[in-house]
């Protein structure tokens, strides 16, 4: 039986007053009533050590939203692995659709990126995701072939096992469309089967995927029903700390 994850990326939102507001709110609202989900939360870096100290006490893991594939060096302006495991990171969400879009980040830095995680311990949650134009011409199921093919490129079972990939559709995501439950569906039973042809059926099984695009407290439980979603990443409903513990009691 898979567990549930759902984690909230907080993007470019929220100073260190704002750290401090969310996280505790966010731990009154679930009062440690969240073991039966893997709850993760991805502030930006400025907050992260932060962060990591007010979740001491709870069950709640932390992630970061963007790591660099090299190790350290001259690289102004990126953060290392080693940075934001310092700071108590579990978790590092890779392929983000902004950051492919905006940051114009190719498959290929993406799957270095996976390598560096996976390399020195940290849990990658892999975000894939068809454009609207891609949609509108029927190549979902290619895009996102392409993007796990080449994102997990030269990466075993073993190397995985501690792998998330979440779906997200790039029209979905902060523009208050979401792909029905029956379409997010399909794509994840697509993704899981393609896991199965790279991999392993048994791999597959156990591999937990999760949808992402404008999830929120109305339309969580119907999507999280679907059998090959295993949670959510959420954005803008996981800056308010009622509505995204609606969305993990969904579950």
């Amino acid at each position: 039986m898979r567990k549930k994850v759902i984690a909230g990326n907080w993007k470019m939102n929220n100073d260190l007053n704002g750290t401090v507001s969310l996280i505790s709110d966010l731990k009154k609202e679930l009062n440690g009533n969240n073991v039966e989900v893997e709850v993760i939360i991805c502030p930006p870096f400025t907050s992260l050590e932060t962060a990591s100290t007010l979740l001491k006490d709870s069950t709640i893991k932390l992630g970061a939203q963007n790591m660099y594939f090299e190790e350290n060096g001259a690289f102004t302006g990126e953060v290392s692995i080693s940075m934001i495991k310092s700071v108590g990171c579990e978790y590092v969400i890779l392929g983000h659709s902004e950051r492919r879009t905006i940051f114009n980040e190719s498959d290929q830095v993406i799957n270095k990126k996976i390598k560096t995680a996976i390399k020195f311990g940290l849990k990658p949650i892999f975000c894939i995701g068809e454009t609207l134009e891609e949609r509108e011409k029927g190549i979902t199921f290619k895009v996102v072939e392409t993007q796990v093919q080449n994102g997990l490129k030269d990466l075993s079972e073993s190397d995985l096992s501690n792998l998330i990939i979440a779906y997200e559709p790039v029209w979905a995501i902060g523009t208050g469309r979401n792909a029905t439950p029956q379409q997010a569906q399909e794509v994840h039973q697509f993704i899981r089967g393609l896991i199965s042809k790279l991999y392993s059926s048994n791999f597959a099984r156990q591999l937990v995927i999760q949808y992402g695009g404008s999830v929120k407290a109305d339309n969580a439980k119907e999507l999280l029903s679907q059998p090959d979603i295993d949670g959510a990443l959420v954005g803008g409903a996981c800056l308010k700390a009622d509505s995204f513990a609606k969305i993990i009691n969904a579950v």
